[in-house]
């Protein structure tokens, strides 16, 4: 549907503006058809459509909501603005006109409760302070607050912001006697210097509805209890060609029932300023080719509305042969956005791409060879099936331990499995619990369970050094949501969520889970230091920092979940349930990113409703895959891996060079650490020892965090002081192309005489067989003709052949086809 309406906008664009409202907007749709308002104050805004000739409406057509004129039949009644606002006026019923040309639409407007209506603290004003930017961070809710006034970040604490407002500093912010002189006001307006600037103006609505609520003596609130439950945004979706507009219409709905248009007090940001930019009033204006969001907020809830500027009219995907539903999905996406994808990549470059993706390791030149010369059609199958274990036969099925180490390396960084703060029994005893979890292909969810539910010695039980490591309930809160559910909980700790709909009461009560765990020390293991034994206790409870009531454990959305013995366990249960939706969204979205090089949704351990995956279609199905494999990694990994997404170039087209989001060509990644420094020991022959660990040790199999070895340090292998993606940069600096330019670590292993050169050089073999040993040990493919020619030159300039082919060795082991994944 979308790839039809892409295409026909595209048409549309030969086409002048003049020349198409004229021709083809005969009809008119007004969104809503009919409003009622309630109060002075209230307002509503109409969003305008094209309505096909048949009368129904075009999902994708052109806003028409600044192009139209508006006419109220009574300005007693409502007021209408060019950009189709409604404001109340008085009490009564009106009809608005919408006209374009000679068509003319009407919609029927009711007004009541302007006499009667009082002003309520939270509903009306709270609101025009958060979208004034008073309640942020840098403004009045810093630490310290500005100028002695101080409120609630967001206003999480309406009852301290109130006493704030109209109480302290005695009562000097507002005048009831004279509301005009209030200095909540006069700041906000610039009528006293005020260091943020004007914040609304004094012929505005907002100062209107803050000047009556100090008419009327500053009440508190008149309900309380009233929130809003959740925010709706129109429309949803929209797809057109670059440079086009959309006005937003924002509903909050509450939870006794009612609703209420607050298009006009909502605050909105857009998730890619380079793609799109929104006024303070939601007009949202394309600048860019792609898809991104606009994010809603109002009262702690939040929405979004998506955007798709397609690439081009339209793509041939003829020649686009799917090897799975990944590409299905792909595909539909690419014909979306008019996006083509790259050509597949050759043998080469595959076989490499796939031994370190899967197993963190370089291929032997054998390997190589037989992969690039078989005439097999599913040998990039059968390879990925030999590289994860699953082909069946033993004698194939010889990287399972690889396989576990280098996915252990990955999830030791995530949990923090580190002597600093566990020691080193326990360190092992994790790192060989993790190790052989993944030797075995144990089920995902059942590896989760384990751990969040683990109890006992941390020396003999190896996940009970997650509680070891997370010592009290907000930081195991913290850590088991972003881990396992992709959702940054840290912030909700103080207040309520900027970006999500999690409150502080949501933070305490996940919290609520972890209360009773605790620790004592045992002598068992005497020989090797005090050890520590977590345990469950009979007591402890969690209370909410501002109120002080005791919350039940519950789980983010879920219903309140106690256990007589350990409040863990339904935790585990729910946590790993097809009920949690995060869990295997978030599993699965962590893998495209590790395999694909980002996440449908990035960064992948931020998975908030505000931050949508790129291809909802795809992350829900590779979920629901999961789900149905029993949680099998391998299953999920050799999955992603037979796409043919992930068989693409990564030269990018003319077409799709600036697209960084739909992978329609490979997305290049630069090696680890760990990988890096194992790929450059098989480049040259030379094997890192590492301290207290026996020679032929590999870096992937390191089970600490910190070792004393240069390399990994300055390639910066995690120091695992948090559960964030973010803690292996990606980045290079100075100091490491110095290291792998000028290093000792380079050049010692390339000069070495039991290295790769020097066996070379003393087996007495052609040129050519040299240059060749040395292309496949390092960037896992045979040289051109260009390239041995290019050798052999160098050969005639260099003093001896050891020269030649070590500085030979050297410049590919620092090129770029060297130190990423291509």
């Amino acid at each position: 549907m979308l790839r039809t309406v892409a295409i026909a906008l595209f048409a549309c664009f030969l086409v002048s503006p003049c020349s198409l409202m004229a021709e083809t907007l005969t009809h008119i749709h007004v969104s809503p058809s009919a409003v009622q308002l309630h109060g002075a104050f209230d307002r509503s805004q109409l969003v305008v459509t094209h309505r096909l000739p048949d009368g129904s409406i075009q999902n994708q057509s052109d806003d028409l909501t600044n192009k139209v004129t508006y006419r109220s039949s009574a300005d007693s009644v409502v007021r209408v603005d060019v950009t189709g606002e409604l404001r109340a006026v008085g009490n009564g019923d009106a009809t608005i006109f919408v006209t374009t040309g000679s068509t003319t639409e009407s919609i029927s407007v009711k007004v009541t409760d302007v006499d009667a209506e009082r002003i309520d603290f939270l509903k009306d004003v709270r609101p025009i302070l958060n979208k004034a930017g008073c309640a942020s961070g840098a403004c009045h809710a810093s630490q310290y607050g500005k100028g002695g006034f101080k409120l609630s970040v967001f206003g999480f604490d309406p009852a301290g912001d109130y006493e704030s407002i109209a109480h302290s500093s005695r009562g000097r912010r507002v005048n009831q006697a004279c509301p005009d002189a209030s200095l909540l006001l006069d700041k906000a307006t610039m009528q006293v210097s005020h260091g943020g600037g004007a914040r609304f103006a004094s012929d505005s609505v907002e100062y209107s509805v803050i000047r009556k609520w100090i008419e009327a003596g500053s009440p508190k609130s008149l309900r309380p209890e009233l929130s809003v439950k959740q925010l709706e945004v129109f429309p949803k979706q929209r797809v057109d060609g670059l440079g086009y507009t959309q006005q937003l219409r924002v509903v909050a709905r509450y939870n006794d029932g009612t609703h209420r248009d607050v298009t006009a007090i909502a605050i909105y940001d857009a998730i890619d300023t380079g793609i799109l930019k929104v006024s303070n009033v939601g007009h949202v204006t394309t600048i860019a080719q792609g898809q991104s969001s606009i994010m809603v907020r109002y009262d702690g809830q939040t929405a979004i509305s998506t955007f798709v500027v397609p690439y081009g009219a339209s793509v041939d995907l003829t020649d686009w042969k799917s090897n799975n539903y990944i590409d299905e999905l792909a595909a539909e996406k690419f014909s979306d956005l008019g996006l083509s994808p790259s050509l597949l990549c050759d043998d080469a470059t595959f076989v490499r791409r796939a031994f370190l993706d899967a197993i963190g390791s370089l291929p032997d030149s054998e390997q190589i060879l037989r992969f690039i010369g078989s005439g097999d059609p599913n040998k990039r199958s059968r390879l990925i099936d030999q590289l994860l274990g699953l082909t069946g036969d033993p004698s194939l099925d010889v990287y399972n331990d690889r396989y576990a180490a280098f996915w252990t390396l990955r999830w030791s960084d995530l949990i923090r499995n580190n002597s600093a703060s566990l020691g080193e029994q326990g360190m092992w005893a994790m790192h060989n619990w993790i190790r052989d979890s993944f030797r075995v292909n144990k089920s995902f969810d059942k590896f989760v369970r384990e751990l969040v539910t683990a109890k006992g010695s941390i020396y003999s039980n190896g996940p009970a050094n997650y509680f070891r490591v997370h010592a009290d309930s907000s930081a195991l809160t913290e850590a088991t949501s972003q881990l396992f559910m992709g959702v940054r909980l840290e912030c909700a700790k103080c207040h309520q969520h900027p970006f999500e709909s999690i409150s502080q009461a949501d933070y305490y009560s996940m919290s609520a889970f972890f209360s009773r765990i605790g620790s004592k020390n045992s002598e068992e293991f005497g020989l090797f230091g005090r050890e520590t034994v977590v345990m469950v206790k009979a007591a402890g409870e969690v209370n909410h920092p501002r109120t002080g009531k005791k919350l039940s454990p519950t789980p983010l959305g879920g219903e309140a979940m106690e256990h007589l013995f350990d409040r863990r366990i339904p935790l585990s249960e729910w946590l790993t349930g097809p009920s949690n939706e995060y869990f295997a969204r978030s599993v699965a979205n962590r893998y495209v990113g590790y395999l694909l090089g980002y996440g449908l949704v990035d960064p992948v351990d931020d998975m908030r409703s505000t931050n949508p995956p790129s291809n909802e279609a795809m992350l829900n199905t590779i979920a629901r895959d999961f789900v149905k494999s029993g949680y099998d990694i391998k299953h999920l990994i050799r999955t992603i891996m037979n796409s043919r997404l992930y068989s693409l170039s990564a030269q990018p087209t003319a077409e799709n060079a600036a697209d960084n989001r739909f992978f329609s060509h490979f997305h290049v990644k630069r090696l680890s650490a760990e990988p890096l420094l194992d790929a450059i020991d098989h480049a040259t022959g030379v094997r890192t020892k590492f301290k207290n660990l026996p020679l032929g040790t590999r870096a992937i199999e390191l089970p600490d965090a910190e070792y004393p070895d240069y390399f990994l340090t300055t390639f910066a292998k995690p120091k695992r002081a948090s559960v964030c993606e973010c803690e292996r940069s990606p980045g290079a600096n100075l100091a490491q192309a110095l290291h792998t330019i000028n290093g000792d670590t380079l050049s010692n292993k390339i000069a070495s005489s039991d290295g790769r050169v020097a066996k070379l050089l003393a087996k007495n073999i052609s040129h050519e067989e040299i240059v060749k040993e040395i292309y496949l040990a390092s960037l896992c493919r045979i040289p051109t003709l260009d390239e041995v020619a290019s050798g052999r030159e160098l050969l005639s300039e260099s003093k001896t052949p050891s020269e030649c082919y070590q500085d030979l060795l050297w410049a590919l082991v620092n090129s770029k086809q060297f130190l990423f994944v291509r």
